[in-house]
């Protein structure tokens, strides 16, 4: 088993640090590391923000663990050189086109959430997000116009990208409570009119799952009216990334939400795929130990499941975190105290009187 570790820029190593930790805590047999240089550090280092060598470990793993990129010293950088790019590269080089984000609330973190706590209570959702498409991906540029500068961005989805995608989304909704919901702009997007045409033609495979449809901007208000309507949620690259965020803050902190980002290869354990909390590097707040590594954590449970197989470990390491939240060890995040590093001496406690 070999797992490729990119802690990146800002709080990314601090995070990454205590997953670390859990993973040598479960002492599993015939695992291997590598660590690498992504993002603003890995420009500094390398002139580049995904370095080929970076490029090539993560292509040999069976897992990568990712921890966040953002520097605000690299700003002013061409595009291709900015940060960012480094996930980005790594999504399309390593054919990662669905990010699974799940939002569920915690027990006794209902008063963080900005929503009524019997709605928060009732928050168990997946976003299923298209990585490889839509804006982030399309042709992009700047020119003169009358009106000055004038900067454009394409939007676009074939057939067989959303194919692909829905599946998916169907496949993860027959193991939950098998209701989907589609989420586009269909009544004004040429994208949204072919992304839903298809959804519902590769729905006629998954009679067992309830489909339906919401415009973008009816789910992001649903999403705070009635959280609990929802179960996985099936959108693209752009409405998805704005939906994952929002339902972090109905959770109650986008430090507690995990992601994982999986592709076609498969491994000798499971699939392949890329691993990172959905918050940024937040640098305001970099080697203070004010950073909340569960999301981190939780995302190396996802990493055990989905790519080496190793389900109980997953399952062990939730019930650590739930436990570890229900004795309020709680960071700065959800209006506590513990540091970074405290947060993950809890999670190991609670894993070894497991």
């Amino acid at each position: 088993m070999k797992i490729a570790i990119f802690p990146g820029d800002g709080i990314g190593p601090e995070v990454i640090e205590q997953a670390r930790r859990v993973l040598d805590t479960l002492s599993l047999h015939g695992l291997t590391l590598f660590e690498g240089d992504v993002g603003g550090i890995a420009y500094k280092r390398h002139g580049h923000p995904l370095p080929a060598e970076t490029l090539e470990m993560a292509k040999a793993a069976d897992a990568v663990l990712f921890g966040a990129v953002g520097d605000p010293e690299c700003d002013d950088l061409p595009r291709e050189h900015r940060p960012e790019q480094a996930i980005l590269g790594l999504r399309s080089e390593l054919g990662l086109f669905a990010n699974l984000r799940p939002a569920a609330g915690f027990a006794g973190l209902e008063d963080l959430s900005p929503l009524k706590p019997e709605l928060a209570r009732g928050i168990d959702l997946l976003v299923v997000r298209e990585l490889n498409g839509d804006v982030y991906f399309g042709d992009k540029g700047e020119r003169q116009s009358d009106g000055g500068r004038e900067g454009w961005d394409a939007m676009s989805y074939n057939e067989a990208e959303v194919r692909r995608i829905a599946h998916l989304g169907f496949q993860a909704a027959q193991k939950r409570r098998k209701r989907l919901t589609s989420v586009d702009k269909a009544n004004v997007l040429e994208t949204s009119r072919i992304w839903r045409e298809t959804v519902i033609e590769v729905a006629r495979d998954y009679p067992d799952v309830a489909l339906d449809h919401m415009y973008v901007d009816n789910a992001a208000m649903q999403m705070v009216r009635s959280p609990g309507q929802f179960d996985v949620m099936l959108t693209g690259n752009l409405f998805g990334d704005i939906l994952s965020d929002q339902a972090s803050a109905v959770v109650g902190s986008i430090g507690l939400l995990a992601s994982a980002s999986l592709g076609e290869r498969k491994t000798e354990y499971g699939t392949f795929g890329l691993y990172e909390p959905i918050h940024g590097s937040a640098p305001d707040i970099a080697g203070q130990g004010e950073a909340n590594p569960i999301a981190t954590i939780l995302s190396l449970a996802m990493l055990l499941r989905h790519s080496l197989g190793r389900e109980e470990d997953a399952r062990r390491i939730e019930r650590a975190v739930s436990q570890v939240i229900a004795s309020d060890t709680r960071g700065a995040d959800l209006g506590g105290s513990a540091t970074t590093a405290e947060i993950g001496d809890a999670v190991l406690r609670a894993l070894q009187s497991a």
